[in-house]
């Protein structure tokens, strides 16, 4: 499954409390932007611009564990349920850090 659709799955199981509904905008927000994002970065039209679109992803990614990180500490939803979407994360964003690391070196 997709990471996007795992973390809105996530999103729409908060509470609908004020701040539940918030952080599950949020969360929906950053983390469809990611995916909606890597579209974009397949489609580059330079390294360059490969790496500041991978550069965007990451950005959006990073966000999204800093909400993970908020519905864990405020258990807005249960551990088990934020814990492998978190890990993922955490995944997605070594992954695409490695991947513009590779990118810059393979650039010069």
């Amino acid at each position: 499954m997709c990471f996007g659709t795992t973390t809105c799955q996530l999103a729409n199981r908060l509470p609908r409390t004020p701040l539940g509904q918030h952080v599950a905008l949020q969360l929906a927000r950053s983390s469809t932007s990611t995916f909606a994002n890597y579209g974009e970065v397949q489609s580059a039209e330079s390294r360059r611009d490969f790496i500041h679109k991978l550069g965007i992803c990451l950005k959006e990614l990073r966000e999204t564990g800093t909400w993970l990180k908020f519905i864990g500490k405020m258990a807005l939803s249960p551990a088990e349920s934020v814990n492998p979407v978190l890990r993922e994360c955490d995944e997605l964003l070594a992954i695409l850090s490695t991947s513009i690391k590779t990118a810059r070196r393979n650039a010069q």
